[in-house]
């Protein structure tokens, strides 16, 4: 009965998988297109996908990425290291994980996938991700950086609304591809 109470909480699987995943948001912020302060990266795609393969799990993948990059890894979009954290785009990080770990967690509760609940659920995690960056940005940039203040609209402006064209269609395309890889019996089984 006891031993029956501590289920494990990460298989095996998810020891090999979960790595994978912050692997995959490390080289989506080296494919980037720089547009003004935050470039654009395939990273917010690898954040989908991990959420909606991996459920929750995926916020530990995320964690992984984010902890390996403060700890000196150039794998953030500009270097790496513990001053990252007073760059305009480290808000966007802390997003990752309160993304996928939200996008798991409702992913999780679905009873039946379909494309459009996943589709939902990645949006539900880009928003997640624009207002954890925005927030970041605007305080960064009015309340520590000196120099030039920026407004709650310029951030908004150039921190989501410049993205969310391409991010959409990454949400998209996240949402359809993990539909497909969730048939597959790896992802399709509970543990």
């Amino acid at each position: 009965m006891i031993m029956e109470a501590r289920k494990k909480k990460i298989s095996t699987r998810d020891l090999a998988v979960i790595p994978i995943f912050s692997v995959l948001t490390a080289v989506g912020a080296f494919i980037r297109i720089p547009i003004g302060i935050v470039p654009v990266t395939l990273q917010t795609v690898f954040v989908v996908i991990s959420a909606l393969l991996l459920g929750r799990k995926a916020a530990y993948a995320q964690l992984i990425y984010v902890l390996l990059g403060l700890l000196g890894l150039p794998i953030f979009t500009g270097g790496g290291g513990i001053g990252y954290i007073l760059t305009p785009t480290f808000g966007y990080l802390i997003g990752f994980i309160l993304a996928a770990l939200s996008m798991g967690i409702l992913k999780d509760r679905l009873r039946s996938v379909s494309l459009l609940k996943l589709l939902v659920i990645s949006f539900i995690g880009l928003l997640i991700i624009y207002t954890s960056g925005v927030i970041y940005l605007y305080l960064l940039k009015n309340l520590i950086l000196s120099g030039s203040p920026l407004g709650l609209n310029q951030a908004i402006r150039f921190g989501a609304l410049i993205f969310l064209p391409m991010d959409s269609i990454w949400c998209a395309l996240g949402a359809l591809l993990s539909q497909r890889l969730l048939k597959h019996p790896y992802f399709s089984r509970k543990n």
